[in-house]
């Protein structure tokens, strides 16, 4: 298996530092980024400390629907990372935004996903409906459910083909862990939907959509080239910088492997072991700048 010590890159090394010159702000992905599972990485405090004494901003961006942001905050806090509420960002939010923006006559939802998610979605103003035949929503919702039961994925199959509105969170097949298990996710129980009925959402919200950096970008008047995109799917998190315009980061600290990056076609714009070299490599930039 290949090992890499630094950094690999398609771009010159000069393109590539003027890349990360440019960098203002790094959106971070969160599990298999920052920690893995319930393990904060060693290099996590000292990059988000580098960032902050190099004027770099940061939020964190997870296709993680299965906690609201108050309990993400709270796992952070538990690892010893301060955030707060401006820095956060998950699905379940980016969901609840678009319902409310492109759909405001859907009031009633079904929602295949986690207790936490789905007070989020009735601390909005959904009413959420039951597994019930007649207690017909005015839209499905699946999303990664750590409390799955049969009886839910059989009834979102049945409203999934009866037409009716159907949004997915985000597209990740498997969730890292540090566990000796797989975390089935939300592409995979859309793919089990695909499978029953012939049907895939209309819309998935999550990374690789572009619209997730949407709010940093409003947020802290940035353009896209001055954002990088930080984490552990090629599929996801460097899809999504690549959409927006962002610059593409691939960390090998979760999912994706290096010979798997090796052989992407094309290779994302930046390859690390973990964010602590992407971290080196913005301070080397930023002097190279000078």
């Amino acid at each position: 298996m290949a090992t890499l010590e630094k950094y690999m890159s398609p771009m010159s090394d000069e393109k590539l530092m003027e890349a990360c010159a440019k960098i203002k702000h790094v959106a971070l992905d969160m599990d298999g980024t920052i920690y893995l599972g319930s393990k904060l990485f060693p290099f996590t405090k000292d990059f988000l400390r580098s960032l902050e004494e190099n004027g770099i901003g940061y939020s964190f961006l997870t296709n993680n629907p299965t906690k609201s942001i108050a309990d993400y905050l709270k796992k952070l806090e538990g690892l010893g990372v301060e955030a707060d509420e401006e820095r956060m960002y998950t699905t379940a939010v980016a969901t609840i935004e678009y319902l409310k923006a492109t759909m405001p006559e859907v009031k009633r939802v079904y929602a295949v996903g986690t207790p936490s998610m789905l007070k989020e979605f009735e601390e909005s103003g959904f009413e959420l409906t039951a597994p019930d035949a007649s207690d017909m929503p005015d839209a499905l919702v699946v999303a990664f459910d750590t409390t799955l039961v049969y009886e839910k994925l059989c009834h979102a199959s049945w409203l999934a083909s009866q037409g009716l509105p159907y949004i997915a969170t985000n597209p990740d097949r498997v969730c890292p862990t540090d566990q000796p298990t797989i975390l089935v996710d939300c592409g995979s129980l859309c793919e089990c939907i695909f499978h029953a009925t012939g049907r895939r959402p209309d819309i998935v919200i999550g990374k690789p959509n572009p619209d997730m950096l949407t709010g940093i970008r409003r947020r802290y008047g940035l353009n896209a080239d001055e954002i990088a995109m930080c984490g552990d799917r090629i599929y996801t998190d460097v899809a999504m910088a690549n959409n927006a315009g962002a610059l593409g980061v691939l960390v090998l600290s979760g999912e994706t492997t290096l010979d798997t990056a090796v052989n992407s076609d094309p290779q994302p714009p930046v390859t690390v072991p973990s964010v602590a070299e992407f971290g080196e490599l913005l301070i080397e930039a930023r002097k190279r700048a000078k």
